[in-house]
């Protein structure tokens, strides 16, 4: 788990406002929910053979405890952080039954837990864009989220992203293909690793998400689903492809795409760049209309993505990106008359929406050093001279131009002229 300084956190408020408006392009409202959650919604939403059930979550229990005012009752109960957002939405949508005037578009944003080997854009605690709308069946909301993305990606400059799709088709379609695989996996037992022994009768799709070098080439070999999709998840594909060709959106169909979580049916997509290392992968999702009734809803059609926030901005590192958070400007004072004026001012240009940072104290000079540092446009300058004359002293700090004494009124006219020619 890491911290995010002040000297990094600008590149990510760069990235969190392009979110917030690319998002409120399409129509996306933002949700809120708790980061801790029952330890059986995720066992039900994403499956108990899953890598985040089995090895992942940081679960805990009331169990032991003396459950005070507060908590009374909850003992025994079985709680986990938060591995990923999309189970808790749902939840909610539940819950609340906020899709009872129709479907609605979410999303959400913060830190996820997961229990696994930290590394390059692989942290324990990550944060994360979850994106979901809910009510929506047909191949439009799906090959929306993608093209979202995609402008995304080019409103943040960190493009090629490549975009790999597939059908993991319906229930019936995974179940004929389940018999198919778990034939062939034990026609090549010998192959197996312990994680695929296990998964061969509870979920012998994810083993074909094995990164396991020994058994790439069996699992290339083994049927695929893609050429066995019933007539309803074909002809969803083929939409979800179809508007991506008209938007313009490059794609490779990728047969052995598959997603994490069991929920999953139909579209799943994954947004990669080779620009960060090991772990490419940026942003994917898919469809997911069986999770409502898994979760005690009524049968609702949902589509979303997930997108890695540490990712994204080591992406953005990899592309020059860069964002720094200046003043406008920078007050230098210094006396007891100058400094009770120099608070004073620092009100005004705020008031006029202006960034404005006031000098700790100390020399002229270092305080100058300090002004300089900060990265202001302006360093504005009170001493005796200027309290006696009613005035300060404007000093630009970047892009060049004399130092003046001006009225307070035309400071701040300058301040503005400044900020709208930037």
């Amino acid at each position: 788990m890491e911290d995010i300084l002040p000297d990094v956190s600008p590149l990510w408020e760069k990235l969190e406002d392009a979110c917030r408006d690319v998002f409120r392009q399409y129509g996306y409202r933002n949700i809120r929910t708790p980061i801790v959650e029952p330890t059986a919604l995720f066992v039900r939403g994403l499956g108990e053979v899953t890598d985040i059930v089995e090895k992942e979550m940081y679960t805990f229990s009331m169990a032991g405890r003396s459950p005070g005012a507060a908590d009374r009752g909850d003992e025994g109960v079985s709680l986990s952080l938060r591995p990923e957002a999309t189970a808790g939405i749902v939840r909610a949508a539940v819950e609340h039954n906020f899709l009872y005037n129709g479907p609605m578009r979410v999303w959400t944003a913060g830190p996820m837990f997961r229990y696994e080997r930290p590394q390059k854009g692989r942290q324990r605690q990550f944060h994360q864009y979850d994106v979901e709308a809910l009510g929506f069946e047909g191949p439009d909301v799906d090959a929306e989220q993608i093209v979202l993305l995609a402008r995304l990606w080019k409103t943040l400059g960190i493009g090629p992203v490549d975009l790999q799709v597939n059908s993991i088709g319906d229930a019936a379609d995974r179940l004929a293909h389940r018999a198919k695989l778990i034939a062939w996996f034990e026609s090549h037992a010998g192959l197996l690793d312990e994680d695929a022994k296990r998964r061969l009768h509870t979920n012998p799709l994810r083993i074909l998400d094995s990164k396991n070098p020994a058994m790439q080439a069996m699992i290339e070999d083994a049927p695929r689903l893609l050429d066995h999709l019933g007539e309803g998840a074909l002809r969803h594909f083929e939409g979800v492809k179809r508007l991506l060709g008209e938007a313009g959106v490059a794609f490779t169909v990728n047969p052995r795409l598959v997603r994490g979580m069991d929920y999953y049916n139909r579209t799943v997509f994954e947004w990669v760049t080779d620009r960060i290392g090991a772990q490419s992968t940026i942003a994917g999702g898919g469809r997911y209309d069986g999770l409502f009734g898994m979760l005690g809803g009524k049968p609702t059609p949902a589509c979303g993505f997930g997108m890695g926030m540490e990712r994204v901005i080591l992406a953005m590192q990899a592309h020059g990106l860069s964002a720094v958070q200046e003043p406008d400007a920078f007050v230098v004072h210094a006396g007891e008359a100058a400094s009770l004026e120099a608070w004073r001012l620092g009100e005004r240009v705020r008031d006029a929406g202006h960034a404005c940072v006031l000098g700790g104290g100390g020399s002229f000079k270092s305080q100058m050093k300090k002004a300089d540092a900060s990265g202001a446009r302006f360093a504005i300058i009170l001493g005796d001279d200027e309290i006696a004359a009613g005035k300060l002293t404007l000093k630009p700090l970047r892009g060049g131009g004399e130092q003046q004494l001006v009225t307070p009124e035309e400071a701040l006219r300058r301040l503005g002229q400044a900020a709208r020619d930037a």
